[in-house]
């Protein structure tokens, strides 16, 4: 015979269960729901889905870029999209604008919207409401109108991140109330002025990016706070004078130091030689004179190196570096006579520019231990003879070889077309025989002034891609003689 007890264990499982039910449905805040809802409510397109989880009366922690650390309160929104590395833009995407309704989230430590490309309006004042908050990294998204003045009253922020929006007007001097960040980056933005001397006292910085504004004035000599830098990006403003010394200081930890595409003047200063850790150094597209230092033969570990673009001078120093990855040295004065060993011998070299570098050798003769990795190839406005033939055979991710102004003799039906080329430009050569069909695949050639003959295959290329041929005919240029 069964007990009544026996019989109410089954009942007593199941009401508990169901209590189980109700408190894990219940366990998002009512103020979490709301605030997180009225988030998604300000969203006007959402083609992805991401936010299909967000639905009224279930667990806010269980949602899509939704994370609870303390009491089952949200502590974190991170929603991200991707970038098309072709375009540059995000393949998901989210339109709309940021709650203030968010200052709900009364333990919301950090809101992370990466890459989503279309959320407008401005800066999210419902920060300033919560005085705990950490982490603001909203980036390559359409947020516009100027950082606000008081954002220094966000005093425990570790990292301050806008970087790809449309912001404008001058960085904030109460910045430099920030003094926990660890984190500032600005880059890409509108932003204009000059650097405020507040941020030197920022010196837990690791990161420090202001690149792709409009900045202006002299680059402030106060880096010698900053014993933790490792990121110093200010390239692609319109910065002036000489690269201040301060610098110096970073010696130890700065991996990457950009300050390529502004105005700078003077010399390549000397202490460059002795940061041993530098990945990337960028110093393109200034008005930087003299001598690259002999203390360059130090940078044995730097990987991409950009000097392009500057009055540089000869000599060009002895460099021991055991595997550059990317080189430009286009555009100065240098007279290099040959590739450097140092780039022949790399087993990883991707990017190889050395547009008018003075360089007099025979193509064929050029062995570098590896083309495989290759992606882009400038040899342009050289004294180089023979034929790219062997190189460019060997190549399996090639997209660019520019080779125009030099000598080189060689069939261009003869070449082996990379699938991945997009871009050739081998004008103002000694190149002959016929166009070949293979053209059709690229997305810009131009072999003008060369010595080609036949009728073009079918092409989408203008007629200046083909003039100052021998004999050269068809559409684009005058049809071919009968």
């Amino acid at each position: 015979m069964i007990s009544q007890s026996s019989l109410l264990i089954p009942l007593f499982v199941t009401i508990l269960f169901l209590q189980c039910l109700t408190a894990s449905a219940a366990t998002c805040h009512p103020d979490d729901e709301a605030g997180l809802l009225a988030f998604k409510s300000g969203i006007t397109a959402d083609p992805s889905n991401m936010l299909a989880t967000w639905k009224k009366g279930t667990d806010c922690c269980k949602w899509n870029g939704i994370t609870c650390l303390v009491d089952n309160r949200v502590t974190a929104i991170y929603l991200t999209g991707q970038i098309n590395n072709g375009t540059n833009r995000s393949n998901t995407t989210l339109s709309g604008t940021i709650s203030p309704s968010l200052s709900k989230l009364k333990y919301l430590d950090g809101i992370y919207l990466l890459n989503l490309g279309s959320i407008s309006g401005s800066f999210p004042e419902f920060v300033f409401s919560l005085p705990n908050f950490k982490f603001i990294y909203i980036e390559n998204n359409k947020l516009s109108g100027q950082i606000p003045v008081n954002v220094g009253k966000l005093t425990k922020l570790d990292a301050l991140s806008v970087e790809g929006n449309l912001f404008s007007g001058p960085i904030p001097s109460s910045i430099g109330e920030l003094t926990q960040l660890t984190q500032l980056k600005l880059g890409g933005n509108r932003l204009t002025g000059t650097i405020p001397a507040g941020i030197q006292r920022l010196g837990n910085l690791t990161l420090l990016s202001l690149k792709s504004n409009q900045l202006s004035g002299e680059i402030p000599d106060f880096f010698s706070g900053f014993s933790d830098l490792r990121i110093l990006e200010l390239s692609r403003n319109k910065f002036t004078g000489k690269i201040p010394g301060s610098i110096s200081a970073l010696a130890t930890k700065l991996g990457y130091l950009e300050l390529g595409h502004n105005l700078l003047t003077g010399p390549i200063p000397d202490f460059l030689g002795k940061f041993h850790a530098l990945d990337t150094l960028d110093l393109s597209w200034n008005k930087l004179s003299g001598t690259v230092p002999t203390s360059f033969a130090n940078l044995t570990k730097i990987f991409n190196l950009d000097l392009s673009h500057n009055l540089l001078i000869d000599p060009f120093p002895k460099m021991y570096v055991k595997g550059i990855e990317s080189l430009d040295l286009s555009n100065n004065r240098f007279h290099l006579g040959k590739i450097p060993d140092w780039v022949t011998s790399s087993p990883i070299i991707y990017s190889l520019k050395l547009a008018k570098c003075g360089i007099k050798i025979k193509l064929d003769d050029w062995n570098p231990s590896e083309t495989y990795f290759y992606d882009y190839i400038d040899l342009s406005e050289n004294e180089i003879t023979g034929s790219p033939l062997k190189l460019l055979n060997r190549t399996e991710y090639l997209v660019g070889f520019y080779a125009s102004g030099n000598k080189l003799k060689f069939n261009l039906s003869s070449v082996k077309f990379p699938k991945t080329l997009k871009y050739l430009d081998l004008s103002r050569n000694l190149v002959i025989g016929n166009v070949p069909k293979a053209i059709a695949g690229l997305g810009n050639l131009n072999v003008s002034y060369n010595h080609l003959c036949g009728k073009l295959p079918a092409t989408k290329f203008p007629a200046s891609s083909f003039l100052g041929n021998d004999c050269l005919c068809g559409s684009p240029l005058p049809p071919c003689k009968v």
